[in-house]
């Protein structure tokens, strides 16, 4: 990946469950298809697996901005309360086919003893596939960028308080088994 950064975005959302109860790694990690798409319309499919060297790993299936991306998420930090994916995207649009890195950051801070906080960031960067395909399209970096940037913000303001209702209730599910 590049450092040059396509998008950035942040939402952010309550849990109302008690943050000992949430487990975001397990949820990124175990996530049913169905969930993921109830999530937000343009969830298409998700599922789990391990990279070659045995990293846990999330693929999304989504459309941003008109584009469809097929997300390959490698686990850089799996932890209870702060899970960061990184990903070489496959971009498809009407365009054609490039690639896009992206970081998806997701953590989670207790507010009090009965609810939390999701952060859900995302950080699009380019690849040298990318550039080469802003050369044969002939669109400017900052209209694309500005494009991206607007899509994707508009996306995770969107599925970040449906994550939150999905989390919650797995969390809530976790404390009533712990009774």
């Amino acid at each position: 990946m590049s450092d040059t950064i396509i998008t950035e975005s942040t939402s952010t959302a309550i849990i109302n469950a008690p943050i000992e109860f949430v487990d975001i790694a397990d949820w990124v990690f175990t996530l049913p298809d169905a969930e993921y798409q109830r999530c937000s319309p343009a969830h298409i499919a998700a599922g789990f697996t391990t990279s070659d060297d045995g990293r846990r790993m999330s693929l999304n299936v989504e459309t941003i901005g008109g584009n469809l991306m097929v997300q390959h998420y490698v686990e850089d930090i799996g932890e209870k309360h702060h899970v960061r994916l990184l990903s070489t995207s496959d971009v498809i649009g009407p365009s054609g086919r490039t690639k896009s890195g992206v970081v998806w950051e997701l953590s989670v801070k207790a507010l009090d003893a009965a609810r939390c906080e999701l952060s859900n960031h995302v950080i699009g960067k380019t690849t040298p596939e990318y550039w080469d395909h802003l050369g044969k399209s002939g669109v400017p970096f900052e209209v694309a960028k500005n494009a991206q940037d607007t899509a994707s913000a508009a996306h995770n303001a969107q599925e970040t308080p449906l994550f939150a209702k999905s989390i919650e209730a797995k969390a809530l599910k976790r404390k009533q088994a712990s009774n």
